[in-house]
């Protein structure tokens, strides 16, 4: 990853993938060469969701040529686990299998075609038994995968005795496919000293090095994990991507060959798990100002058969039952329950969409039956400086009501409210409606030991730098970002910094990718390894032009001087010298998170280390007799702190809106009672095209100084922009009720088509 010093573009518009991919030489793992020898592994999965293993027939398939080994749990060498959060989940079924798509047998075959073929000369008996898809059904049963949770604040009984207006009902968001670009896949190769290195495409390579050795038995330090790039993420590869790289590795180890895995598409959809679906009920109170005095939740989420990293999604669902707005009274209980569909796992937002679409459907519940528009309870009860969430944690910097006010503002809501009110006064059968939907997410792992990183920075004696993080690069731009860091830090030309690739030998014990804390974790590390190397040169200078403060020596424009001294040197004259004097130019960079804690034991703490805020404005446009719909606009005003790269975090937000757009509306991932999945293919599971998405998206720029605890100041944009999408659900909402005040309103997503057409006439 090299950019042209001569082509490059301001530093706030460095992209150095949008080259690659629009000259089609991005190179993602199944682009690797392949070595001599290479054997191609295949899954042969259940086709029950729940039962016991009788019998498996591996005669024919072990007949046909070219089948190198059909590998069952009984011949691996180490522990049949791969669970990560709780060891619930073996990598090949033992004697019971538990969902549709969970691994029984590893083909290793000479081609992918003849392991293809192999399965279909499996034959195996299963015993089925009860199938549970519903959580609610699972929470009845007392079916769960971890602890149950509650977060509380003051006191909801007595506040709810306070009350002018109580109201009860509940909410239901269906799942989401990560639908990468890239399906799940790694190729293991053998080294001759017994190790493995594995080209995997995975958000978390140390979670890969961590399960392969686990299942080897082997120690982590005789598995290597390299990630040049992947495909798309969303969190599906966060741990998800670990049993696949596993399987080569243990193809590998038994055969000592080269061995790949490249899931197709089908296989993909089929066997990894989704965004958890979940269920919820919801108690809310106000007083006659329309304040929030007490809220009550109850949260059922789909965790599939395995825990995955579903107990901890389950938690973020928690920090963000109450969104953006302060309520003193809080009560919240969470249910991970155990299910017999594919572990669900992580998926960008990580459990709080789920949370703050229950509480935007009891404000908008609450709105309907009093007579007054949702904004209005919004608005009287968005966060202020100081407020306190249910987990203990106060605001600070707060930009709540700043991103509201500049919202309405800089977009007109009040002129654009009463044009949408004269249409739908002229128009019988076309109705818009509006909506505005605030946003609060806290930015950090709320495991909080998953808060650290760490950068290994190469100046060579020619100038060039070479920098390895443990960032994974996945379309975000973190790539791009840390480049800038490391540019900025040195003062010198993009051209001259040269990322590695993500590598577990190089930059070890390394927090996934994720949580929206990649750039500012990495980016700090960095930081700290290049202030490092640039101490040691300032010292050297110092000593050179007799200079008597550090801080007086600049870098800048690929220069050195010093405010109180005449003399300039080259970059690449410096480090010369430096490599004459035998300077260590070499340096590991550390960063842990400050200031933030959480004691699950009480539920309180500072798990965040700052949070982002926004407002969304939706107008949508809905045909009341066919019930299709469209998206007029979607206007923002965002805090992106002091954006240290405009283009790329405006792509976030344009990205992040749109994706959960989709699991708001048209995204239906549907499970029969059988456990099979019936949107199973690209064809009957949609996801956003050009002619979806809305006609404008505006984005501005909210005017703040950012935070100290992000990376230049520049505020996380992974995951925020995805909650916006939970407007367009409710101006839907409010286009049906404009024709039919009296419809009936389930708080159901996604709002499909059909959904639509039946809540018109409901």
């Amino acid at each position: 990853m090299t950019i042209n010093p001569k082509t490059k573009k301001k530093k706030n518009s460095l992209n150095i993938d949008a080259p690659l991919h629009v000259t089609g030489r991005t190179q993602y793992l199944d682009d690797l060469p392949e070595l001599a020898g290479t054997l191609y592994a295949k899954v042969y999965y259940s086709k029950v969701a729940h039962g016991i293993i009788k019998e498996i027939d591996l005669s024919k398939a072990m007949a046909m040529p070219g089948v190198h080994r059909i590998i069952s749990y009984k011949d691996i060498p180490g522990e049949n686990q791969i669970g990560g959060i709780i060891p619930d989940e073996p990598l090949l079924a033992e004697t019971e299998v538990h969902f549709i798509g969970m691994p029984i047998l590893l083909i290793i075959a000479e081609s992918e075609k003849i392991a293809h073929h192999t399965c279909e000369a499996i034959t195996i008996q299963i015993a089925e038994k009860e199938i549970i898809t519903d959580p609610i059904v699972a929470h009845q049963q007392q079916q769960y995968l971890s602890d149950p949770k509650t977060f509380q604040l003051g006191d909801t009984t007595t506040a709810f005795t306070n009350c002018s207006y109580i109201f009860e009902g509940t909410a239901e968001t269906g799942g989401q496919e990560h639908v990468y670009l890239e399906p799940q896949g790694a190729y293991a190769i053998p080294n001759g000293d017994k190790s493995i290195k594995i080209y995997s495409s995975t958000q978390g390579p140390t979670a890969v090095q961590r399960t392969v050795a686990r299942v080897l038995g082997v120690t982590m330090n005789q598995i290597e994990v390299d990630v040049n790039r992947i495909g798309g993420g969303f969190g599906g590869k966060e741990d998800q991507a670990s049993p696949w790289a596993t399987m080569v590795a243990l193809g590998t180890y038994l055969t000592n060959r080269p061995v790949k895995y490249i899931l197709e598409r089908g296989e993909d959809l089929q066997m990894t798990g989704k965004r958890n679906p979940y269920k919820s009920r919801y108690k809310i109170g106000l007083d006659n100002n329309y304040k929030i005095l007490a809220f009550e939740g109850q949260y059922f989420q789909n965790g599939g058969a395995a825990a995955d990293l579903s107990p901890a999604i389950l938690g973020r669902t928690l920090f963000h039952s109450t969104n953006s707005y302060y309520v003193p009274n809080v009560k919240t209980n969470a249910y991970s329950c155990k299910t017999n569909l594919p572990p669900n796992t992580a998926f960008r937002g990580f459990g709080g969409p789920q949370g703050m679409f229950v509480i935007e459907a009891a404000i908008h519940h609450a709105a309907r039956a009093i007579g007054v528009d949702a904004q209005i309870i919004q608005e009287r009860n968005l966060l202020e400086e100081g407020s306190e969430f249910s987990y203990g944690q106060k605001t600070e910097n707060c930009e709540a009501q700043n991103c509201w006010v500049q919202a309405k503002k800089n977009y007109g809501f009040g002129e654009r409210k009463e044009q949408v009110r004269q249409f739908n006064a002229t128009n019988k059968y076309i109705k818009k409606g509006l909506a505005l939907m605030p946003v609060c997410f806290g930015i950090s792992f709320t495991n909080t030991m998953m808060n650290n990183a760490r950068a290994l920075v190469h100046v060579y004696s020619d100038g060039s730098v070479g920098v390895s993080t443990g960032a994974i690069e996945m379309g975000q731009g973190v790539s791009s970002k840390m480049i800038q860091v490391a540019a900025g830090s040195f003062g010198i030309d993009y051209g001259r910094i040269k990322l590695e690739t993500t590598n577990t030998t190089r930059v070890a014990n390394t927090s996934p990718s994720a949580a929206s804390a990649t750039a500012d974790l990495n980016g700090k590390a960095l930081q700290d390894a290049c202030s490092q190397i640039l101490h040691r040169l300032k010292k050297m200078i110092a000593a050179e032009w007799k200079c008597q403060d550090l801080d007086t020596i600049i870098f800048e424009e690929n220069k050195i001087f010093a405010l109180d001294h005449s003399q300039e040197i080259q970059w690449e004259a410096l480090i010369q010298l430096a490599f004459q004097k035998r300077i260590n130019l070499s340096a590991k960079g550390h960063y842990a998170t400050p200031k933030i804690h959480f004691d699950n034991t009480t539920s309180k703490g500072h798990p965040f280390a700052y949070h982002v805020y926004g407002t969304a404005i939706f107008q949508s446009t809905v045909d009341c007799i066919r019930g299709n719909y469209e998206f007029d606009s979607v206007q923002i005003v965002h805090d992106f702190g002091s954006s240290m790269n405009r283009s790329v975090d405006l792509g976030q937000i344009e990205g992040g809106l749109v994706q959960g757009m989709g699991w708001m509306t048209m995204e239906e991932l549907i499970y029969d009672e059988k456990g099979v999945l019936k949107s199973g293919n690209l064809a009957n599971y949609k996801i956003p095209d050009i002619y979806s998405v809305p006609k404008e998206i505006a984005v501005q720029y909210l005017e703040t100084a950012g935070s100290d605890l992000a990376i230049l100041k520049s505020k996380a944009v992974g995951e925020p922009p995805l909650m916006y999408g939970i407007g367009a659900y409710f101006s839907l909402c409010n286009a049906i009720l404009a024709f039919n005040p009296k419809a009936t309103l389930t708080y159901v997503a996604p709002m499909t088509a059909e959904r639509v057409l039946m809540s018109l006439y409901s």
